[in-house]
């Protein structure tokens, strides 16, 4: 099928006005959110529902045209970025953003795709709910490029990831027909549970097009403090001593190394003080907010630390969250980093960030390693630069950077990707590291639901 056909094709389908081909108009979407990585498509097709999802991949499965879904594009490992062949369509989940159904008495939210992050998290606020996933990208993100990396953020501690927090999920499969899991069941046990297949898959086993959220009651009291500790060691001894004064109520914990605080610092934020770690810790309940801050100023009052503040509004509150969720951003204007986003059991971190640091240090003198993240559930953003003093040539050292890295995560039993996804960046390191038998499963399943391998190609399965 020649170009002109094809547009015509897909004009029918959705409208002329949504079938982009101008470079104006595409070139935002052909480059993943760190600039890494470049691609080309056919053209850049915008559904406005189920039905149109349904048969703009039922052409595709016809004509044998690759297809790559795509939600807001903040993937940082280019995830979302077709191939720079040029022969993919790519797929803008962004007109599908309806609420379908708010049901306040089963504390279910079922909404489309495109709906980004925050509009969620806004209708669950006006329906007196939360709905607790929060990333430093909700402004931009969506539900369904949420889902496609299993995303986690700031609360997995108490609420979980996407996974914990998706109940049901409406797909198109490759070839488009629509699988309807939606639904608002905890308990269902009529055979396999097989949202839980696209959920993390990168869009690489089908398009999801609209999901069944988990909404809980919203907190009415916070008590949040930014600490100084010595070293890791002593953070991690602090989790275990918060859980088990605070159980539940423990809802974030981060840590955050000297050089991220410094850097923040260089760039026009105000800190409370620059400690060798500092830890930034919320609790929440449905309580009174008087009573748990004392609580936990009490708490603190018998621990050991280099100093400490604790939030005594929302505007300090919001504040020391801003620090958290900007370290990523002054890291940009410092240069390029070779990025790690990996998971160790919480009790493994100061050894991993002691062993790795140390090899690091002695193989690359005079390296950065930028290293915070969510240490209550060890999922760390370890990001190393500067492995010349230049950096003008720092990934050329990124495979030996990784092997590195990576050799330090696996004897944690760790993973390599925690919450951002593998997409192209870590396809190699994901078949080293990855259980062998657990990758081939993945595979057969790749092939069993996207036979002709159309969907999502050159990221890390293969319907080979």
């Amino acid at each position: 099928m020649n170009d002109t056909e094809l547009l015509a094709r897909l004009a029918a389908i959705v409208g002329a006005a949504h079938v982009l081909t101008d470079a104006a108009d595409t070139a935002a979407c052909l480059t993943d959110w760190r600039g890494r990585y470049h691609g080309a498509c056919r053209a850049l097709v915008r559904p406005g529902s189920t039905a149109e999802v349904s048969a703009l991949l039922a052409l595709c499965d016809a004509e044998n045209i690759p297809v790559v879904p795509q939600g807001g594009n903040t993937s940082t490992c280019g995830a979302a970025t077709p191939p720079a062949d040029g022969r993919a369509l790519l797929l803008s989940l962004a007109r599908l953003s309806r609420v379908r159904e708010v049901d306040t008495a089963n504390d279910t939210i079922t909404v489309e795709a495109g709906l980004t992050l925050a509009a969620v998290q806004q209708v669950a606020a006006e329906a007196g709910r939360l709905f607790p996933l929060s990333l430093a990208s909700e402004g931009s993100c969506q539900i369904g490029g949420n889902l496609s990396t299993n995303a986690g953020g700031l609360a997995v501690l108490r609420y979980g990831t996407m996974r914990e927090l998706t109940l049901g999920l409406e797909v198109v499969l490759a070839d488009g027909r629509v699988m309807d899991l939606l639904g608002g069941l905890r308990k269902d046990t009529s055979g396999l549970d097989l949202k839980q297949l696209f959920i993390g898959a990168e869009g690489q086993l089908g398009v999801i097009t609209a999901a069944t959220l988990r909404l809980f009651p919203r907190p009415s009291a916070r008590a949040t403090a930014w600490l100084g500790v010595a070293d890791s060691q002593q953070a991690i001894a602090y989790l275990a001593a918060l859980k088990a004064r605070f159980g539940d109520r423990l809802t974030a914990f981060e840590l955050i190394e000297e050089g991220c605080q410094n850097l923040l610092a260089k760039h026009g934020h105000t800190l409370p003080f620059i400690a060798p770690w500092a830890l930034l810790i919320e609790l929440s309940d449905s309580g009174d907010e008087a009573l748990l801050t004392d609580a936990f100023v009490d708490w603190l009052a018998e621990q050991q630390m280099v100093d400490g503040v604790v939030a005594q509004s929302e505007s300090e509150r919001l504040a020391l969250w801003r620090l958290r969720e900007d370290i990523s951003e002054v890291q940009k204007l410092e240069g390029a980093s070779i990025k790690h986003d990996i998971g160790v059991p919480a009790s493994r971190i100061p050894a991993f960030i002691a062993a790795c640091g140390a090899e690091l240090a002695a193989s690359f003198p005079g390296c950065r390693v930028a290293c915070f993240g969510h240490a209550g559930d060890g999922n760390l953003h370890y990001n190393v630069s500067h492995t010349r003093p230049d950096n003008a040539r720092l990934f050329d050292d990124e495979a030996a950077v990784n092997e590195i890295v990576y050799r330090h995560v696996a004897a944690c039993r760790g993973s390599i990707a925690a919450e951002h996804g593998v997409g192209q960046l870590k396809g190699q390191w994901l078949a080293r590291y990855k259980d062998p038998v657990a990758l081939e499963a993945m595979r057969a399943l790749k092939r069993t639901l996207d036979p002709k391998g159309l969907m999502n190609p050159g990221k890390w399965l293969t319907a080979g």
